[in-house]
């Protein structure tokens, strides 16, 4: 199967993505590596730890086609976050015993070959992983190397707040991931009732930002470039809150009294939960 649509291109950016990885790990003293991150119970080098996870198994589970771990049974999403997450912890706990300069020399060496391999694939072709938090069964390539780059820029910019060294919070990086997180707002909306026509208009502020528009048709909630009518409820939320927010470091009611909402509240605050990761 071969689909023509292809919304969105981030091939181009793995690449300068791991680039900048690797130049900022060589650039860390040994308590920044230490540093806590947003991401909970994680260290600054429990992160990249991570990341080298996600290189490893992406070259060996998508590339080679070399599955060495059975899946357990799963009975839903929230059996496959679960087991997602213990395959990441016991990652993380292994890998305790590496330094941080083999960290940075593994991911040096596996990034390129990543990369390679996502920007040699047919994005119209249908993906090895279909991607979950968008509700999607299948997915296609676009979609999954989207996924993907958003999972790289995210825990990367982890790396870079806890250790207070920005370069990737900008139009060229985040861009396509905010395009990449809203295609999960029709499935976060799935099981909200409006009449049909209604508008929810959400905006993250700043250049690197925009504002994306959520339409109510007959077969759902659907993301519309040009809506039809004015909004019933508008969200604004500021930039450096919304990839906390949409990768679930922050939950809404730690960031209420940032958050500009107008119009139907219940709307607005269903724009809130929206998680575009696998949590």
């Amino acid at each position: 199967m071969n689909h023509t649509d292809i919304p969105l291109d981030t091939r181009h950016l793995f690449h300068p993505l791991d680039h900048k990885l690797v130049e900022l790990l060589r650039t860390l003293s040994p308590e920044d590596w230490q540093r806590p991150t947003v991401a909970k119970a994680w260290k600054v080098k429990d992160v990249a730890s991570h990341l080298l996870d996600g290189s490893l198994r992406t070259l060996s589970m998508q590339r080679d086609r070399y599955f060495g771990e059975a899946m357990p049974p799963i009975e839903g999403y929230l059996d496959l976050v679960a087991w997602l997450n213990q395959l990441n912890a016991d990652w993380v706990e292994a890998t305790q015993r590496l330094s941080p300069q083999v960290l940075t020399l593994l991911l040096e060496l596996t990034g390129p070959m990543v990369s390679d391999y996502y920007v040699g694939l047919n994005l119209g072709q249908e993906a090895i992983f279909s991607v979950a938090w968008a509700g999607e069964d299948t997915s296609y390539n676009w979609m999954h190397v989207a996924r993907e780059y958003t999972e790289k820029w995210h825990h990367q910019q982890q790396i870079r707040e806890a250790v207070g060294q920005p370069g990737i919070l900008n139009q060229e990086f985040y861009l396509p991931v905010l395009q990449t997180f809203f295609l999960a707002l029709p499935h976060t909306f799935r099981q909200v009732e409006a009449p049909l026509g209604t508008v929810v208009s959400a905006t993250i502020s700043a250049e690197a930002g925009g504002t994306w528009h959520l339409t109510k048709q007959e077969k759902g909630w659907v993301l519309t470039e040009q809506p039809e009518q004015e909004a019933s409820a508008k969200v604004e939320i500021p930039l450096d809150v919304s990839w906390k927010l949409f990768t679930k470091s922050l939950r809404p009611h730690d960031v209420e009294d940032q958050i500009l909402k107008t119009g139907d509240t219940r709307l607005a605050q269903q724009v809130l939960e929206m998680v575009s990761v696998m949590a």
